[in-house]
């Protein structure tokens, strides 16, 4: 069974983020081709009629699939051993309903707030319609949290498809410093702190220009999630390792971390790797 992946960038496209880390997350293979924003328009990017939106998911058997929820259940339905959904029946119920409130409200918070994981701001200002959303959803992750009775660090103790969807919500909570209660702070540094998140926009902040439209008019901070390893990237291709940790490629680029060289196959493999090493096994398995 093969799929091929089609995604937005990676700094803003928070439906796309939901797409990848459904194979990401549990461990499914598949072919990432990535639309540029600044061309032209994501149907014509993507010519696969109906399809107009990212991400959009094409099966070995040609089935076309431009809804993320639509691509979570069916990757569920394909994939039963892998635990996309909670197993006891009344979390289950649960992450769904969690899962389509998500997929279908807080229109203020994703007017207001869109996701940027290039930048974070020290106060955003939110509105009262902003404000209201953030409030329903401190309701539905305590009410998660009160299901599955506290185990683990999820919503529902294990990560499921309903954790999927609420990624970019943190991401736009951490993002904008947007106030919202101990429970969901706890919350939010779980995605922060979680590789496939933190693998995500290591990509996103070195591919792909800076699209102003996404940029808002407040004071800036450091990003609150954990603080990346002091690498940089170097001239040269001499390095301890012959081949790419990511494609087994001959080494072409080179980064340098606590005085050590270690080299990549391109600049994308080195420069996501300076973004943030720790978040990448492949890489930390050299070091």
């Amino acid at each position: 069974m093969t799929y091929q992946l089609y995604l937005g960038d990676y700094a803003y496209s928070s439906w796309s983020l939901r797409g990848w880390l459904l194979f990401e997350k549990f461990g499914i293979e598949r072919s990432v081709r990535v639309l540029d924003f600044t061309q032209a328009s994501v149907s014509e990017q993507l010519n696969l009629a109906p399809a107009k939106t990212v991400p959009t998911l094409v099966t070995s058997e040609g089935a076309i699939i431009d809804d993320s929820l639509a691509i979570a259940e069916e990757l569920a339905s394909r994939h039963p051993e892998k635990p996309f959904w909670p197993s006891d029946p009344l979390a289950r119920a649960t992450a769904r309903t969690l899962t389509a409130e998500m997929h279908s409200s807080f229109t203020a918070l994703r007017a207001d707030c869109p996701m940027n994981l290039r930048l974070s701001y020290r106060d955003a200002a939110p509105s009262d319609n902003v404000r209201a959303d953030l409030n329903r959803i401190e309701t539905l992750w305590d009410h998660a949290r009160k299901i599955c009775g506290g185990d683990g660090p999820w919503l529902f103790g294990d990560y499921s498809i309903a954790d999927v969807f609420y990624a970019p919500v943190a991401a736009r909570i951490a993002g904008y410093n947007l106030p919202v209660n101990d429970t969901a702070q706890a919350y939010v540094a779980t995605h922060l702190a979680d590789p496939a998140f933190r693998r995500w926009r290591a990509m996103g902040l070195v591919r792909g220009e800076t699209l102003t439209w996404y940029a808002k008019p407040y004071d800036t901070r450091r990003w609150p999630g954990p603080a990346p390893l002091p690498a940089r990237a170097v001239d040269g291709t001499e390095a301890e390792n012959a081949a790419c940790p990511y494609s087994g490629d001959p080494v072409t680029h080179v980064l340098e971390l606590d005085g050590r060289r270690f080299g990549f196959c391109n600049a994308f493999c080195r420069d996501k790797t300076v973004a943030d090493p720790a978040a990448w096994p492949a890489f930390m398995a050299l070091v």
